[in-house]
Protein backbone atom coordinates (compact mmCIF):
# COMPACT_ATOMS: atom_id res chain seq x y z
CA UNK A 1 0.00 0.00 0.00
CA UNK A 2 1.04 3.53 -0.72
CA UNK A 3 2.15 6.72 1.77
CA UNK A 4 -1.02 8.24 0.52
CA UNK A 5 -3.22 4.87 0.27
CA UNK A 6 -1.98 4.08 3.67
CA UNK A 7 -3.21 7.80 4.82
CA UNK A 8 -6.30 7.89 2.77
CA UNK A 9 -7.80 4.49 4.82
CA UNK A 10 -5.81 5.70 7.99
CA UNK A 11 -8.38 8.71 8.01
CA UNK A 12 -11.42 6.44 6.60
CA UNK A 13 -11.10 4.26 9.28
CA UNK A 14 -10.87 7.16 12.04
CA UNK A 15 -14.08 8.53 10.60
CA UNK A 16 -16.10 4.77 10.67
CA UNK A 17 -14.56 5.15 14.51
CA UNK A 18 -16.18 8.14 15.32
CA UNK A 19 -19.32 7.46 13.55
CA UNK A 20 -19.56 4.14 15.16
CA UNK A 21 -19.20 5.81 18.50
CA UNK A 22 -21.53 8.24 18.29
CA UNK A 23 -19.55 11.26 17.71
CA UNK A 24 -19.36 13.80 14.53
CA UNK A 25 -16.33 14.46 12.74
CA UNK A 26 -15.22 17.96 12.57
CA UNK A 27 -13.31 19.76 9.43
CA UNK A 28 -9.92 19.44 11.66
CA UNK A 29 -10.36 15.26 11.77
CA UNK A 30 -11.24 15.91 15.31
CA UNK A 31 -14.50 14.76 17.08
CA UNK A 32 -17.12 15.63 19.47
CA UNK A 33 -20.16 14.02 21.04
CA UNK A 34 -23.27 13.92 18.40
CA UNK A 35 -25.69 16.47 19.43
CA UNK A 36 -23.26 18.90 20.82
CA UNK A 37 -23.87 21.96 19.82
CA UNK A 38 -21.01 24.36 18.99
CA UNK A 39 -20.91 28.21 19.54
CA UNK A 40 -21.16 29.86 16.00
CA UNK A 41 -18.89 32.63 17.62
CA UNK A 42 -16.49 31.21 19.89
CA UNK A 43 -16.64 27.16 18.45
CA UNK A 44 -17.32 26.21 21.95
CA UNK A 45 -19.97 23.77 23.57
CA UNK A 46 -23.06 25.80 24.16
CA UNK A 47 -26.22 26.35 22.51
CA UNK A 48 -26.65 29.96 20.48
CA UNK A 49 -27.71 32.86 22.68
CA UNK A 50 -28.62 36.38 21.58
CA UNK A 51 -26.26 38.46 20.69
CA UNK A 52 -25.14 42.05 22.14
CA UNK A 53 -22.63 44.61 20.94
CA UNK A 54 -21.39 47.45 23.10
CA UNK A 55 -19.09 50.33 22.02
CA UNK A 56 -16.57 50.72 24.10
CA UNK A 57 -14.17 53.80 24.86
CA UNK A 58 -9.89 53.03 24.47
CA UNK A 59 -8.45 55.90 25.05
CA UNK A 60 -6.02 55.89 27.77
CA UNK A 61 -7.91 57.56 30.21
CA UNK A 62 -10.73 54.74 29.51
CA UNK A 63 -8.55 51.61 30.80
CA UNK A 64 -8.91 49.45 31.44
CA UNK A 65 -12.12 48.53 29.95
CA UNK A 66 -14.68 46.44 31.86
CA UNK A 67 -16.14 42.77 30.50
CA UNK A 68 -13.93 42.51 27.76
CA UNK A 69 -12.34 39.10 28.98
CA UNK A 70 -16.44 37.96 28.70
CA UNK A 71 -16.57 39.04 25.09
CA UNK A 72 -17.10 36.32 22.03
CA UNK A 73 -15.27 38.62 19.71
CA UNK A 74 -13.88 42.33 19.98
CA UNK A 75 -13.31 44.49 16.92
CA UNK A 76 -10.80 47.24 17.35
CA UNK A 77 -12.11 50.56 14.72
CA UNK A 78 -10.38 53.70 13.64
CA UNK A 79 -12.57 56.76 15.32
CA UNK A 80 -11.93 60.65 14.68
CA UNK A 81 -8.15 62.08 15.49
CA UNK A 82 -7.19 58.23 13.99
CA UNK A 83 -7.90 56.92 17.44
CA UNK A 84 -9.77 53.31 18.08
CA UNK A 85 -12.99 52.52 19.96
CA UNK A 86 -13.86 48.48 20.68
CA UNK A 87 -16.83 46.94 19.44
CA UNK A 88 -17.38 44.09 22.12
CA UNK A 89 -19.77 41.18 20.85
CA UNK A 90 -21.19 38.63 23.78
CA UNK A 91 -23.66 35.95 24.08
CA UNK A 92 -26.50 36.32 26.39
CA UNK A 93 -25.52 32.75 27.65
CA UNK A 94 -22.32 34.11 29.76
CA UNK A 95 -22.92 37.89 29.70
CA UNK A 96 -20.48 39.97 32.12
CA UNK A 97 -22.78 42.10 34.39
CA UNK A 98 -21.60 45.05 33.63
CA UNK A 99 -19.57 46.59 30.48
CA UNK A 100 -17.82 49.72 29.62
CA UNK A 101 -16.56 52.89 29.18
CA UNK A 102 -19.97 52.63 26.93
CA UNK A 103 -19.04 55.43 24.14
CA UNK A 104 -20.72 56.69 20.86
CA UNK A 105 -22.09 54.71 17.53
CA UNK A 106 -20.54 55.03 14.05
CA UNK A 107 -21.86 54.49 10.74
CA UNK A 108 -19.15 51.42 10.75
CA UNK A 109 -20.66 50.12 13.27
CA UNK A 110 -23.97 49.18 11.35
CA UNK A 111 -22.33 47.66 8.12
CA UNK A 112 -20.31 45.54 10.18
CA UNK A 113 -23.39 44.16 12.58
CA UNK A 114 -25.53 43.50 9.47
CA UNK A 115 -23.73 40.14 9.23
CA UNK A 116 -25.68 39.00 13.08
CA UNK A 117 -29.17 38.51 13.30
CA UNK A 118 -30.96 41.55 14.61
CA UNK A 119 -28.18 42.42 17.21
CA UNK A 120 -28.98 44.79 20.39
CA UNK A 121 -26.29 47.69 20.43
CA UNK A 122 -25.54 49.51 22.96
CA UNK A 123 -23.77 53.09 22.68
CA UNK A 124 -23.79 56.25 24.28
CA UNK A 125 -25.28 58.57 21.44
CA UNK A 126 -24.31 59.34 18.28
CA UNK A 127 -24.47 61.88 14.99
CA UNK A 128 -27.56 63.41 15.33
CA UNK A 129 -28.69 62.54 11.31
CA UNK A 130 -27.31 59.19 12.11
CA UNK A 131 -29.42 58.26 15.16
CA UNK A 132 -32.86 58.47 12.89
CA UNK A 133 -30.75 55.37 10.69
CA UNK A 134 -29.65 53.34 13.43
CA UNK A 135 -33.52 53.42 15.10
CA UNK A 136 -34.49 52.42 11.27
CA UNK A 137 -31.75 50.00 11.14
CA UNK A 138 -32.12 46.02 11.93
CA UNK A 139 -30.54 46.54 14.90
CA UNK A 140 -31.77 46.43 18.39
CA UNK A 141 -30.49 49.97 19.66
CA UNK A 142 -29.94 50.46 23.51
CA UNK A 143 -29.13 54.01 24.83
CA UNK A 144 -30.21 56.13 27.74
CA UNK A 145 -32.17 53.46 29.65
CA UNK A 146 -32.06 52.86 33.39
CA UNK A 147 -29.28 50.54 32.51
CA UNK A 148 -26.88 53.46 32.02
CA UNK A 149 -24.91 54.80 34.70
CA UNK A 150 -21.73 56.89 35.37
CA UNK A 151 -18.70 55.54 37.97
CA UNK A 152 -17.39 58.31 40.23
CA UNK A 153 -13.81 57.24 39.67
CA UNK A 154 -13.75 58.32 36.44
CA UNK A 155 -14.20 61.75 34.58
CA UNK A 156 -16.32 62.46 31.87
CA UNK A 157 -16.46 61.40 28.94
CA UNK A 158 -14.95 57.80 30.11
CA UNK A 159 -17.25 56.83 33.26
CA UNK A 160 -20.30 56.00 31.67
CA UNK A 161 -21.14 51.90 31.87
CA UNK A 162 -24.19 49.78 31.49
CA UNK A 163 -25.78 47.09 33.35
CA UNK A 164 -26.56 44.31 30.99
CA UNK A 165 -29.40 42.63 32.31
CA UNK A 166 -32.40 42.71 29.52
CA UNK A 167 -30.23 44.32 27.44
CA UNK A 168 -30.56 41.45 24.26
CA UNK A 169 -34.75 41.17 24.80
CA UNK A 170 -36.07 40.66 21.37
CA UNK A 171 -32.34 40.56 19.94
CA UNK A 172 -31.49 37.81 17.25
CA UNK A 173 -29.98 34.26 18.05
CA UNK A 174 -26.24 34.04 17.24
CA UNK A 175 -25.65 33.01 13.77
CA UNK A 176 -23.02 31.80 11.59
CA UNK A 177 -21.16 35.09 10.44
CA UNK A 178 -18.59 32.82 8.52
CA UNK A 179 -15.89 31.68 11.25
CA UNK A 180 -15.00 28.15 11.34
CA UNK A 181 -12.93 26.49 14.39
CA UNK A 182 -10.99 23.64 14.79
CA UNK A 183 -8.97 22.49 17.91
CA UNK A 184 -6.17 21.28 15.67
CA UNK A 185 -3.03 23.62 14.98
CA UNK A 186 -3.73 24.35 10.79
CA UNK A 187 -0.69 23.44 8.44
CA UNK A 188 0.99 25.93 7.04
CA UNK A 189 1.54 29.38 8.68
CA UNK A 190 5.07 30.55 10.50
CA UNK A 191 6.03 30.50 14.02
CA UNK A 192 5.01 34.36 14.98
CA UNK A 193 4.66 34.96 18.78
CA UNK A 194 4.12 38.64 18.51
CA UNK A 195 2.09 41.19 16.30
CA UNK A 196 1.21 44.43 16.06
CA UNK A 197 -1.51 46.76 14.34
CA UNK A 198 -1.37 50.50 14.11
CA UNK A 199 -3.90 53.28 13.00
CA UNK A 200 -2.90 56.69 12.79
CA UNK A 201 -3.53 57.49 16.71
CA UNK A 202 -3.44 53.99 18.00
CA UNK A 203 -1.22 51.16 18.32
CA UNK A 204 -2.45 46.94 19.16
CA UNK A 205 -0.28 44.51 20.40
CA UNK A 206 -0.80 40.86 20.93
CA UNK A 207 2.07 38.64 22.53
CA UNK A 208 1.47 34.51 22.41
CA UNK A 209 1.77 33.28 26.52
CA UNK A 210 1.75 29.85 25.10
CA UNK A 211 -1.95 29.80 25.76
CA UNK A 212 -3.44 32.80 24.68
CA UNK A 213 -2.11 36.37 23.40
CA UNK A 214 -1.94 39.37 25.69
CA UNK A 215 -3.16 42.47 24.07
CA UNK A 216 -1.36 45.83 24.75
CA UNK A 217 -2.33 48.95 23.63
CA UNK A 218 -0.04 51.92 22.97
CA UNK A 219 2.66 50.13 24.37
CA UNK A 220 0.76 49.42 27.80
CA UNK A 221 -0.15 45.79 28.56
CA UNK A 222 -4.21 45.08 29.17
CA UNK A 223 -5.47 42.27 31.36
CA UNK A 224 -7.26 41.04 27.82
CA UNK A 225 -7.00 37.90 26.25
CA UNK A 226 -7.32 36.39 22.93
CA UNK A 227 -7.62 33.11 21.84
CA UNK A 228 -7.06 34.34 18.05
CA UNK A 229 -6.07 37.56 16.84
CA UNK A 230 -6.89 39.05 13.15
CA UNK A 231 -5.50 41.88 11.48
CA UNK A 232 -7.86 43.09 8.82
CA UNK A 233 -6.09 44.94 6.33
CA UNK A 234 -9.72 47.29 5.15
CA UNK A 235 -10.21 50.66 3.19
CA UNK A 236 -10.84 54.19 5.13
CA UNK A 237 -13.47 56.50 3.47
CA UNK A 238 -15.04 59.55 4.73
CA UNK A 239 -18.22 58.58 6.47
CA UNK A 240 -21.36 59.49 5.77
CA UNK A 241 -22.50 61.33 8.93
CA UNK A 242 -19.57 64.43 9.71
CA UNK A 243 -18.22 65.93 12.00
CA UNK A 244 -17.52 69.64 13.00
CA UNK A 245 -14.33 68.37 14.71
CA UNK A 246 -13.00 66.42 11.49
CA UNK A 247 -12.66 63.36 9.28
CA UNK A 248 -14.80 60.83 10.64
CA UNK A 249 -13.53 57.35 9.39
CA UNK A 250 -16.01 54.48 7.77
CA UNK A 251 -14.02 51.16 7.64
CA UNK A 252 -15.08 49.04 4.65
CA UNK A 253 -16.08 45.67 5.81
CA UNK A 254 -17.75 44.71 2.57
CA UNK A 255 -15.19 43.44 0.01
CA UNK A 256 -12.34 41.55 0.14
CA UNK A 257 -8.71 42.17 1.04
CA UNK A 258 -5.84 40.83 2.59
CA UNK A 259 -5.58 39.94 6.74
CA UNK A 260 -3.26 38.15 9.02
CA UNK A 261 -4.79 35.32 11.60
CA UNK A 262 -2.56 34.59 14.61
CA UNK A 263 -3.23 31.39 16.25
CA UNK A 264 -1.70 29.20 18.70
CA UNK A 265 1.65 31.05 18.33
CA UNK A 266 1.70 31.02 14.26
CA UNK A 267 0.63 33.45 11.54
CA UNK A 268 -1.28 32.70 8.54
CA UNK A 269 -1.46 35.00 5.69
CA UNK A 270 -5.20 35.02 4.21
CA UNK A 271 -7.21 36.57 1.90
CA UNK A 272 -10.51 38.38 3.66
CA UNK A 273 -14.16 38.20 1.83
CA UNK A 274 -17.38 39.63 2.79
CA UNK A 275 -19.80 40.04 -0.52
CA UNK A 276 -22.62 41.76 1.03
CA UNK A 277 -23.61 43.59 4.15
CA UNK A 278 -25.77 40.10 5.53
CA UNK A 279 -23.07 37.68 4.30
CA UNK A 280 -20.81 36.75 6.89
CA UNK A 281 -16.77 37.36 6.58
CA UNK A 282 -14.86 34.37 5.81
CA UNK A 283 -10.82 34.15 6.11
CA UNK A 284 -8.80 31.73 3.51
CA UNK A 285 -5.05 30.39 3.44
CA UNK A 286 -3.90 28.61 0.47
CA UNK A 287 -7.31 28.44 -1.12
CA UNK A 288 -8.82 26.94 2.12
CA UNK A 289 -10.96 28.47 4.81
CA UNK A 290 -8.63 28.82 7.93
CA UNK A 291 -10.47 27.41 10.99
CA UNK A 292 -9.52 29.35 13.81
CA UNK A 293 -8.96 27.92 17.61
CA UNK A 294 -11.98 27.80 19.35
CA UNK A 295 -12.65 31.11 22.06
CA UNK A 296 -12.41 34.69 21.88
CA UNK A 297 -11.20 36.60 19.04
CA UNK A 298 -10.29 40.07 18.34
CA UNK A 299 -10.62 41.80 14.99
CA UNK A 300 -8.61 44.83 14.21
CA UNK A 301 -9.61 46.85 11.24
CA UNK A 302 -6.82 48.37 10.39
CA UNK A 303 -6.03 50.38 7.67
CA UNK A 304 -4.79 49.14 4.23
Amino acid sequence: MTGRRAVAAGVAAALAAALAAGCTPTEDGTTHPRGTSRSVLTGKPGAAGRVLAVKIDNVRAARPATGLNSADLVYGIEVEGGLSRLMAVFDSNHLPGTVGPVRSARETDLELLAQYDRPALAFSGAQSMLLPVLKRSDLVTRTGTGAFFRRSTRSAPHNEYVHTKGLTDGAGTAKDIGLTFASATPAGGTPDTTASAKMPGARFGFTWSGSSYRVSMDGARSPWTADNVIIQQVKIRESRFHSRTGFVPFSETVGQGSAVVLRNGRSYDVRWSRPTEKAGTTYRHDGRTLPLSPGRTWIVLAPS
